[in-house]
């Protein structure tokens, strides 16, 4: 596998404080402060007035009781979004948000079996199944705060596949692709890239193979996926730097590598843009030490 492009497109880190107006009445006193990548793929982190119903577009958002919130943006987001904000005493106010549009790669792929790229009617059922469970594991909405921790690299090496690339597999066009590619022999230790909780775990699915879906929570979470063994289970709660798997390359894969993802609900994020430039590993934790139950829902 290879990359016809560098993994980060315009991906400067943006912090903007801004002073909202009330619609059609006086400023108000309150600031709203955002900070994140303000362009597709990115991930927003946001503090308001505790108290107050934020939503993006119709969409009303998971607030915490301290007034933080998270949102991102799809890799085909609109360039205009819009953010309205309800206050406890019902004033409304506005803010109109400019999303960067990207232009994305091509990455051609040969080699994959011609049962990956034309499934039998047998194996559709068993990949609706499979993406049903996906979707209901992204879905969560938990109370966690592990989205508030700075992410690192679940692993470190070369990059064979970036977020955002159109894919063409043995010379047919399919999906984009929507997570980063790191090669890395069978067997490497892969890490939490934040803390979480285990919210999926299956042996072997048709496209993925072994995959592992960590809840960072209020709707952010990362797939880990072609894995070879998962050493977590359902349930468990993780930290930062607690290995989890190691690489494999089951399913649609022609070699061992680790394809990471990042969701925000069904909004698939660039997890390029998490995380430093410069590869550096997540720190290795003595799990036998570390409080498990630490970063309580709330």
């Amino acid at each position: 596998m290879r990359s016809d492009g560098p993994l980060r497109t315009g991906a400067n880190q943006l912090f903007c404080c801004l002073a909202l107006i009330l619609v059609g009445a006086a400023p108000c006193a309150a600031e709203l402060l955002l900070s994140g990548n303000f362009m597709q793929g990115g991930l927003i982190h946001g503090q308001a007035t505790p108290g107050t119903r934020i939503y993006l577009g119709e969409r009303e958002l998971s607030v915490t009781p301290a007034g933080d919130f998270i949102f991102g943006f799809g890799r085909d987001a609109r360039a205009e979004q819009q953010l309205t904000l309800i206050h406890e005493e019902r004033r409304s106010e506005r803010r109109n948000l400019q999303v960067e549009q990207r232009v994305y790669t091509v990455q051609r792929i040969s080699g994959i079996s011609k049962r990956l790229l034309e499934p039998t009617t047998e194996d559709l059922q068993r990949i609706r199944r499979e993406a049903e469970l996906v979707a209901a594991a992204r879905a969560q909405l938990s109370l966690l705060n592990f989205f508030r921790e700075p992410f690192c690299w679940p692993l470190t090496g070369r990059i064979t596949g970036v977020y955002g690339s159109q894919r063409v597999f043995n010379g047919a066009p399919r999906r984009p692709h929507f997570g980063i590619d790191i090669a890395a022999p069978r067997g490497t230790a892969v890490f939490a890239p934040a803390g979480g909780r285990v919210s999926l775990v299956h042996p072997d699915m048709f496209f993925s193979g072994a995959t592992l879906i960590l809840d960072h929570g209020y709707g952010l979470s990362s797939s880990v996926l072609h894995l070879d063994k998962i050493l977590v289970a359902p349930g468990e709660r993780v930290i930062q730097g607690q290995q989890i798997a190691t690489v494999g390359a089951g399913g649609r894969a022609t070699g061992p590598h680790l394809d990471w993802r990042v969701n925000w609900l069904e909004h698939r994020l660039d997890p390029a843009l998490l995380v430093p430039a410069i590869q550096t590993p997540c720190t290795p934790v003595n799990t036998a030490s570390a409080a498990k139950t630490s970063n309580p829902e709330r």
